[in-house]
């Protein structure tokens, strides 16, 4: 029970929000009319009864007259009152029941809108797209394929919690419409000296009690399958996606067989845990299925002595029976949607867990180094250290002062903690201590390996920035000045540059992006690598004489860079410290 609590609550804090929000009122409405559509199905369903007895009747008593009024607009018997015929009942059903499924749907798209704008701003606002994947999840329960759990899991969290509450309140509507119909019609039984007044209202709770036992024992493990199969789903997925992402690389080294081995065991992944899902759906449809199949003839038999007795007409025992299903029915919802209940579980702890590790990773934003915007034109590290998630010390206690306009080398062996320490000049690394004071300027870093967004490659240039910030002019003269004159005729083409480009013009891409925005401080972190020591001696020149304001900190193993620098200062992961290179002799 108190994983059902924590459960519904769960549910509870991701639905209500949204009937919370700027678009209250307009939600609100819509459920309202929708629920009232459902009311009015259930309406339905409770002049069908009545109709059914009326139908029958006429039948049995051969009444020609009432039989046409009833198929077509509407009966009038003294004793029974007014009774609707089937083709208006049938006109207004059709009409509520398109109705009810296109609103439905409306509210269904609005609110995954939404939602998937909350979700996308809470995951991308303060950088946590990047720290959640810094959080220390071995379990991966929270923090694995954000993409699935934003696409897929809130289309079915939406849907999925429509289509159960709506169904829900359908049905408790629906016991207390038919219970006193069914009360009425199945009169007393007298069993061993007593006597029991709607006695198939007992009946039908003690078969939807024993069916809903069996059911949920049969049935628990489904919830923990289905968690698991779509986890399992994305990893696939995103294997196929790496894959694609990477093919030259694949193809250089030969690796499709590896690749196909990793794929493959992804893949068996999914098949095994979809065969356990297929055992225990197989023993829940037999359970259901019977349960069902029982149903449709246990009122008949339950009745059947009270007819023969005549004590009931035809009539009364097709109303009786119908009732009886509806009664049944709605005390049997648990049974009937344990299997899709079981699905919404797991989407519903997939978003809930997904959503704890975004606050969690927020709650980083306020730890580690703090960076702070202050009047100075420098960069000043005052008393820094910097760690990994593990908790090993990669810096201790560094201070240091980067002036404007002097250029600056850092250099070190690979792994001592440099880009590490560009993470947390940037503000993103949250796992060490100290403080560092930037100056109020604009800031360009440039990774080993540039982002290319999809899209047009004039966006790939001007990225972050619009495109429309830049004219034609500045964009094919950076392009020139980064060595890529020849791209200056496909800006407005499409594609997928990261894969379209080579690693060197990639990185040439990020030093034209460098040349069109024209930051005050340029941070470059091995981003020409990819290139020749002559082109890298080249374009480094290009940033300097083309952006002769901009004060630019590099790290490269390039002994070319070292001769280009005001400044150089090197990593020592024995030391912990930033050191010159007077001191480290």
């Amino acid at each position: 029970m108190r994983n059902l609590g924590l459960f519904l609550k769960d549910a509870w804090r991701l639905a209500l929000p949204y009937f919370r929000s700027e678009e209250r009122w307009s939600a609100r409405l819509l459920l309202a009319t929708i629920v009232v559509l459902n009311l009015a199905m259930v309406g339905m369903d409770v002049v069908l009864n009545f109709w059914n007895g009326a139908f029958y009747d006429a039948l049995q008593s051969k009444d020609w007259s009432a039989f046409i009024q009833l198929l077509l607009l509407y009966h009038h018997d003294p004793k029974s009152g007014f009774m609707p015929g089937f083709m208006a009942v049938a006109a207004l059903y059709i009409l509520v029941a398109v109705y009810r499924t296109y609103l439905n749907q409306w509210l269904q798209i609005r609110w995954r809108r939404w939602m998937t704008g909350q979700f996308l701003d809470e995951w991308l606002s303060d950088r946590v797209y990047y720290r959640i994947s810094l959080i220390n999840d071995p379990t991966h329960k929270g923090t694995e394929n954000p993409d699935q759990r934003i696409a897929d899991d809130l289309r079915s969290f939406v849907s999925e919690t429509l289509s159960f509450s709506l169904d829900l309140l359908s049905n408790v509507v629906s016991l207390f419409s038919f219970i006193g119909i069914l009360w009425s019609l199945s009169g007393p039984v007298h069993v061993m000296g007593f006597t029991i007044p709607g006695y198939m209202v007992w009946v039908a709770l003690v078969y939807a009690v024993l069916g809903t036992t069996f059911t949920h024992l049969v049935g628990r493990p489904l919830a923990a399958l289905n968690f698991l199969q779509q986890r399992f789903e994305a990893d696939f997925r995103f294997a196929l996606v790496r894959l694609r992402e990477n093919v030259e690389g694949v193809a250089l080294y030969g690796g499709e067989k590896e690749e196909h081995a990793g794929i493959h065991e992804r893949f068996v992944n999914v098949v095994q845990n979809w065969w356990s899902i297929m055992q225990r759906t197989k023993l829940l449809n037999a359970l259901v299925a019977g349960y069902s199949q029982v149903a449709v003839v246990f009122p008949i038999i339950v009745a059947a002595p009270r007819y023969f007795s005549g004590a009931i007409a035809l009539g009364g025992l097709t109303r009786t029976v119908n009732a009886f299903g509806q009664v049944q029915g709605a005390m049997s919802w648990f049974v009937n949607y344990y299997a899709s209940l079981a699905s919404w579980f797991a989407t519903v702890e997939r978003l809930a867990s997904f959503h704890r590790a975004i606050v969690t990773a927020r709650a980083l934003a306020g730890s580690g180094v703090q960076a702070e915007t202050g009047a100075s034109g420098a960069f000043e590290l005052h008393d820094v250290t910097l760690a990994v998630p593990d908790g090993e010390v990669l810096m201790r206690r560094q201070s240091l002062v980067l002036e404007p306009h002097q250029s600056v080398l850092i250099s070190g062996r690979s792994g001592s903690g440099k880009s590490t320490l560009f993470r947390a000049i940037a503000g993103i690394w949250p796992f060490g201590e100290g403080h560092i004071q930037r100056p109020p300027a604009s800031l360009l870093f440039l990774p080993q390996r540039p982002y290319l967004p999809l899209g047009t490659l004039r966006h790939a240039l001007a990225y972050p920035r619009a495109s429309s910030d830049f004219d034609d002019v500045a964009i094919e003269r950076a392009l020139q000045d980064a060595g890529l004159a020849a791209l200056a005729g496909r800006l407005t083409e499409e594609a997928n540059w990261a894969q379209t480009l080579s690693g060197g013009e990639q990185q040439r891409v990020a030093i034209a992006r460098a040349l069109l925005l024209r930051p005050d401080w340029l941070f470059l972190d091995e981003a020409t690598s990819s290139l020749d020591p002559e082109s890298e001696i080249e374009l480094y020149s290009v940033l300097r004489a083309r952006l002769p304001q901009t004060t630019m900190v590099s790290i490269s193993h390039q002994p070319s860079a070292a001769r280009l620098a005001d400044r150089h200062l090197v990593f020592d992961r024995a030391a912990g410290r930033l050191l010159e290179p007077q001191a480290a002799a």
